[in-house]
């Protein structure tokens, strides 16, 4: 039987070095985007897909954040605590593993924002998501169509959603928006310590079962105090349309 997905392991423990001036005084969870902290953002979207716990990791001014979720309740909140060390994005998962329990859950970033599509892309990833066949699911967006990125994109994917890296051919259309559902099996026999989750998705390409799934909307890449501004007034121009 196929667990359901309600669990969320939210990424908030960088230090926000891009956004200075900015997460000088607050962590970059905190970081107002049209009078609304970042991850609450994150944590509305998450909870609107049917998210019902979200487990937040802290690090940098790890305080504030804290006192931030202290009174939400939808979703619940747990704290992973990486006071000690920063452990990065795939140590910061392991650390929280306990905290995560046995299902399928949702990894987003805490700065991951976009306008939605038709429908929402956290029910969409939840539904989409095949543990028989997956170990992880993608949530990808256009390059071309995305917001303040300028990159060469992270993907390659192929009609059936299969995911394999750029290769010698650097162009990609399929940029990571930081959001994806995972298995837990996918930390089987990871490394303790910091190390980026880069190294799993590699092991699970190497295994044919890293797949993505397009973003039905406009993804915005929320890294600078400008893209902040730009990204407001995206939204403005979306909303008057």
């Amino acid at each position: 039987m196929t667990l359901p997905v309600t669990t969320a392991m939210v990424l908030a423990a960088g230090f926000g070095k891009r956004m200075r001036p900015l997460t000088d005084t607050m962590p970059k969870p905190l970081v107002p985007l049209k009078g609304k902290p970042l991850i609450d953002h994150v944590l509305d979207r998450l909870s609107g897909g049917g998210i019902t716990r979200a487990v937040v990791n802290v690090h940098y001014l790890p305080d504030m954040i804290e006192a931030h979720l202290a009174g939400r309740t939808r979703p619940s909140i747990v704290i992973s605590d990486e006071r000690d060390a920063i452990l990065d994005t795939g140590g910061g998962v392991v650390r929280a593993l306990p905290l995560l329990g046995d299902a399928p859950f949702v990894i987003h970033n805490s700065d991951s924002v976009w306008i939605e599509g038709v429908s929402s892309n956290i029910e969409r990833l939840i539904t989409e998501f095949d543990p028989q066949r997956m170990d992880s699911l993608m949530l990808l967006a256009s390059g071309a169509t995305s917001m303040g990125y300028d990159g060469h994109g992270d993907f390659r994917m192929e009609p059936d959603g299969l995911l394999a890296r750029p290769g010698e051919r650097r162009e990609q259309p399929f940029v990571f928006t930081g959001v994806s559902i995972a298995h837990p099996r996918l930390f089987d026999d990871a490394p303790q310590g910091p190390f980026s989750l880069n190294l799993l998705w590699d092991r699970a390409i190497a295994r044919g079962r890293l797949f993505g799934l397009r973003l039905d909307g406009s993804w915005m890449h929320v890294g600078t105090p400008q893209s902040v501004h730009d990204a407001e007034q995206w939204i403005d121009r979306s909303a008057a349309v």
